[in-house]
This record gives structure tokens, C-alpha cells and sequence, in this order.
């Protein structure tokens, strides 16, 4: 009886003591961090000011271990991120930014239709950025999230861009993932395609439009974008048709395609005449074998490095398909 008694309180007491432990474990996870972040070439200072009241933010637990109760079809996907107002606002932004995208487009070789359609679907042409500290969004993903180690890194490379560019914490907003300003990059992606447009300052993907289209048509030519190429076209598929010539992975030759009876949507040849048909793409259906049916060219691969969705990649396609 004594026993069971001295076990139970025992227990109580180890339970209040982890209740108590929480502040200080996430106070010696931020010493190991310093440590790590000293050793990658963070200077204390940087550190500190970066890190100065930040402490892990439960919403930001609570969205990343929400699971969707319901997975989109297809339809549904393209309903939602590209509806009709989408496409209409996209047109109406390429018109008033014309001059500086066409100037972007040509400096990089990315027809700048492909870039309003990103700023587009990312945060609605620059209106939704995010509301989270990128900093303490990073912090408590990498203390207590499902993915610590990744988000670990992307916190260094945070505080990196703090550091290099003398960017002030308070003002990097972005996502509860810490994707950041109107392109919603990452920080290693910051660190590795963000560019400013007028090549005397640092890059500001928050506020200045320049910014945010050169650093997205600057990421899309350093994956390897081809200007001589769309990214993709709805074709019609034949009767019968074999399901092993679908998937990503079954990259033939237009000319191969069109012996096999694949059609445009509008049931006109995918030829031109005259065209070699050398050209090489991919049959996928993304709603499966009722829905539509895509040939996708290297360009789809490229918007798939971006965000690693098909069904994302081809709504890219349309938005841009819709400034035309």
C-alpha cells in the first residue's frame, strides 16, 4: 500500500518536473543551435539578435501535424487554384506589369507568363504572404517538428541571409513553414536563386515587384527552363489505349506519340507539318484514366523542382496557358 503510494507520488512529481523542464529544454536547444550555428559561420551577434524572444509557437505544431481529411481530386485541385477570377487577375497583372516583366523575360529566357502564374498560385500575385515570423516558425519546426533535421538547416540558412544581406528579423513574414515573401522561398532557395533586379542591394522578395519576378524566372533558368518549349499540351488518347506508355518515366518522341494515335484535346494532329516531331514528352493523366491527358515536355520537370506536384505543376501550366 505504502509502496504503491510512494510510486504515485513519485510519478506525479516526475510529471510535473517534465511539465516545468519544457521552457529550459527548448533554452538548451538554442545553445546547441548557437553552437552549431558559430561552427557554420553565424556570428554571435547575428545570432542573437535574430534569436531574441523567439519561442516555439504551438499553432505552428498544430498545423504541421494536421492531416487533410479529405485528399482533392484533380478537378477539385484546378477548381480551387486556378479558377476563373485567378486567371482573370493574372491577365490583368501582366498587363500592368508588362514593360518590367517582358525586360525580365528576355534577361533570363523565361516567358514571363510562367512567372505571373508562380507569383499567382504562391500567394495570389503578392497579397498572401503569411502572417509567421520566418524565424520562429523555422525555430520551433526544427525543435518539435516532424522534420527537425530540415527544418534545422533551413533555420541556419535563415539566419545566414540575416547575416549576409542585413536583413532585419521583424520583417522576414512568411508561411508557418517558413516559406518567405511573394515568392514563398525557402531560405536555401533564398540563398541560392533570390537576385535583386537592380543588382545593388540585396534582395527584397517582400516589397519590391522587380525583386520577386526576377528571383522566380531566375530560379526557373538556373533549373534549366527552355524558352523554345511549352509545358505541355492536353492531348486526346485513343481507345483501348496501353497504360504502360503513361507516367512520367515513358518520355518518347512526338512523332512516336503520334503513331500510337495521340491527338491534341481538339482531335488535331500533335504535328505540324513540316515538324520533325523529335521533340520528347510524357503521357500523364493526373485525375486518372477519366480525366485529362497531358504531353508534358522538360519544362513540366522544371515546375515540378518548384513544388514536386503534379497536379500543382500542371496548374502552373494553365494559369500560364491563360495570359496568353
Amino acid at each position: 500500500m505504502f509502496r504503491w503510494l510512494a510510486l504515485l507520488i513519485l510519478l506525479v512529481a516526475l510529471a510535473r518536473s517534465a511539465v516545468a523542464a519544457e521552457p529550459g529544454d527548448f533554452k538548451l536547444w538554442l545553445q546547441g543551435l548557437r553552437q552549431d550555428a558559430l561552427a557554420q559561420g553565424i556570428t554571435g551577434a547575428t545570432f542573437d539578435r535574430a534569436m531574441q524572444g523567439v519561442k516555439p509557437i504551438p499553432r505552428i505544431i498544430e498545423l504541421d501535424n494536421r492531416q487533410p481529411e479529405t485528399v482533392l481530386t484533380f478537378d477539385q485541385y484546378i477548381e480551387r487554384v486556378v479558377p476563373q477570377a485567378r486567371r482573370d487577375a493574372a491577365r490583368d497583372h501582366y498587363a500592368e506589369n508588362k514593360p518590367l516583366l517582358d525586360e525580365i523575360g528576355r534577361r533570363y529566357g523565361v516567358p514571363p507568363r510562367y512567372i505571373v502564374a508562380l507569383w499567382g498560385i504562391e500567394t495570389d500575385f503578392g497579397q498572401k504572404i503569411g502572417t509567421y515570423p520566418v524565424v520562429a516558425a523555422l525555430a520551433t519546426l526544427a525543435y518539435d517538428g516532424r522534420r527537425g533535421a530540415f527544418f534545422r538547416r533551413e533555420l541556419i540558412n535563415a539566419l545566414l541571409i540575416i547575416q549576409n544581406d542585413n536583413i532585419d528579423p521583424a520583417t522576414m513574414i512568411g508561411s508557418w513553414a517558413g516559406a518567405m515573401g511573394q515568392s514563398q522561398f525557402m531560405p536555401s532557395s533564398f540563398l541560392a536563386y533570390a537576385v535583386s533586379y537592380r543588382g545593388t542591394a540585396a534582395p527584397d522578395l517582400w516589397n519590391r515587384r522587380d525583386d520577386v519576378f526576377a528571383s522566380i524566372a531566375n530560379y526557373l533558368a538556373r533549373l534549366g527552363w527552355r524558352a523554345d518549349q511549352p509545358w505541355g499540351v492536353e492531348v486526346r488518347v485513343p481507345p483501348n489505349f496501353s497504360p504502360a506508355n503513361i507516367g512520367s518515366a515513358q518520355r518518347k518522341s512526338l512523332a512516336d506519340w503520334a503513331a500510337l494515335g495521340i491527338r491534341r484535346a481538339d482531335g488535331a494532329m500533335i504535328l505540324d507539318p513540316g515538324q520533325k516531331g523529335e521533340r520528347r514528352a510524357a503521357l500523364i493523366q493526373p485525375g486518372g484514366s477519366e480525366g485529362p491527358s497531358f504531353l508534358v515536355y522538360d519544362n513540366f520537370n522544371v515546375i515540378m523542382r518548384w513544388n514536386n506536384s503534379t497536379n500543382f505543376a500542371v496548374a502552373v501550366g494553365y494559369l500560364a496557358d491563360s495570359v496568353n
